[in-house]
């Protein structure tokens, strides 16, 4: 592309196949969504080609509803939600304390299968940040003590002078800016692929107070889910 020209991409198509058959509602693992969520998690990282299962999109918006997106690694998951970590003083950083709701998104491209999650952010403690931090290698240590992320910053070699100076001391502490976040979610989407584009999609959710439900198309779950099918 040259100029101000645009590109049209309307015709480019991959054809391809799902790596398995109709995601139906008797292949679910489990009935809520944390133990179906460690199955297609697991398999993710069992398969040639998804270097990072791990790797996820994190959307956070504004208090006013601008939202932003980027990617971040997924450190931790199970009932009690999902984490990972960053620098507080971050765009997400603010973001995320201004307005303290979240989506993430999985796509694992080679077995056609995404999961999309939505929910309500908590801080991790100190003292959970602060263990996580000591166990990263050192470089991945400097690396969040000297970027004051998200800042303008006059170079590059604004970063590499800062590098330089910290690789001579033996121990860095957690900068008191860097932390864990806790993504406690309320709707999880399971999503696989069709050659058909006509694609399957589960969606897990906690029912809003007081909200009576359609039972034919809405099914009771456990641990206070229920679970439907959603048009592709």
């Amino acid at each position: 592309m040259t100029g101000s020209g645009s590109v049209d991409l309307g015709g480019m198509r991959k054809a391809y196949k799902s790596s398995e058959e109709a995601f139906t509602e008797n292949k679910l693992v489990a009935r809520e969504p944390f133990a179906q969520f460690d199955a297609w998690f697991k398999l993710a990282a069992q398969t040639r080609g998804i270097e990072e299962p791990n790797a996820m999109c994190l959307a956070t918006a504004t208090k006013d509803g601008r939202p932003s997106a980027r990617m971040v690694l997924l450190k931790g998951y199970g009932p009690e939600g999902f984490k990972f970590f960053t620098n507080y003083d971050s765009r997400k950083g603010k973001e995320m304390s201004e307005n303290p709701f979240a989506a993430l998104n999985f796509y694992w491209e080679p077995l056609k299968r995404c999961v999309r999650v939505e929910g309500r952010i908590e801080k991790l403690t100190a003292e959970e940040s602060s263990a996580y931090f000591d166990s990263r290698p050192f470089s991945s240590r400097i690396g969040a003590a000297i970027s004051p992320q998200s800042c303008v910053i006059p170079n590059r070699e604004f970063l590499t002078r800062r590098e330089e100076e910290l690789k001579t001391n033996g121990h860095i502490a957690r900068p008191n800016n860097w932390g864990g976040f806790l993504v406690i979610p309320d709707v999880m989407e399971f999503w696989q692929g069709q050659t058909t584009r006509i694609h399957d999609r589960v969606r897990f959710r906690k029912l809003g107070p007081d909200e009576k439900v359609d039972e034919t198309v809405t099914h009771t779950g456990d641990e206070g889910w229920v679970f439907e099918r959603l048009a592709p």
